[in-house]
């Protein structure tokens, strides 16, 4: 019988393992944070969102579509309340709409 080697890893956590030591772990949130968009909206809203990114514990959201623009911008601390629920509130101060 075969034991498993203490040392294996799930493939998410082996690759969280490099974003936190080549120092990309927030391009990973930054794509949970998409995903958690993509099934929270409707998908026409979705495809307006051009990218989303993190720099210095500020989500950045481009957004192609002028009315979509403006209700995140109406509704950005809602926004930024339930991306702080759902990743944790030390990972975000802010949010900015482009």
């Amino acid at each position: 019988m075969k034991k498993n080697k203490k040392r294996e890893f799930q493939s998410s956590e082996l690759v969280k393992s490099f974003a936190r030591i080549y120092g990309f772990e927030d391009k990973l949130v930054a794509f949970d944070i998409k995903d958690f968009l993509e099934d929270y909206l409707d998908q026409s809203l979705f495809n307006e969102i051009r990218s989303v990114n993190i720099e210095k514990k500020c989500i950045i959201i481009k957004i192609d579509s002028p009315l979509l623009k403006n209700d995140f911008k109406m509704r950005k601390s809602f926004y930024l309340k339930k991306f702080q629920d759902k990743f944790g509130d030390d990972k975000f101060d802010d949010l900015q709409i482009l």
